[in-house]
């Protein structure tokens, strides 16, 4: 009995790392307050020139390779989790280092993506960081109109 809640809960740490670790995929779309994710939404307005398109094109095909390649890593931790956690005595810690360089290689190309949307930025027009700093300040707005919305309901 000990040793199958043992493996239970070594399957449960080590699928959240995993899951941890995937929802850790770089892209254009990181998250709903993320700055690099508004220039994605605000493709159309940008009114790119054919540099920055070029630029936007690799960026984008960055963010892809390395969402594809978490996913790729996640797929590896699972299986090794569970083939490790089929043995009589499962080595967690080689689970646990696994997880750790899958965290640290998505983390890396995480910055690299960032870094790529950052230089796209970086060649942004006067009128072009404007329509995304407008973008972002509304977007906070609408985030803090959300959380006291929230916090007003949930009041007694």
């Amino acid at each position: 009995m000990k040793k199958f809640l043992l493996a239970i809960a070594a399957a449960a740490g080590i699928s959240a790392v995993a899951i941890h670790a995937l929802a850790q995929v770089p892209g254009p779309h990181h998250g709903p307050g993320d700055p690099i994710a508004m220039i994605a939404a605000l493709k159309d307005k940008l009114n790119l020139n054919t540099s920055q398109q070029q630029q936007w094109d690799s960026v984008v095909a960055q963010s892809q390779a390395a969402r594809t390649a978490a996913r790729a890593s996640f797929d590896q931790l699972k299986a090794a989790t569970q083939a490790e956690l089929a043995k009589t005595e499962p080595d967690l810690a080689s689970l646990a280092a696994q997880a750790d360089a899958i965290h640290q290689q998505n983390a890396t190309a995480r910055k690299s993506v960032r870094d790529g949307w950052l230089a796209l930025y970086a060649t942004f027009t006067v009128d072009q960081k404007t329509i995304v700093r407008d973008a972002i300040v509304a977007k906070l707005a609408r985030m803090e109109q959300f959380r006291a919305h929230m916090k007003a309901g949930s009041t007694p």
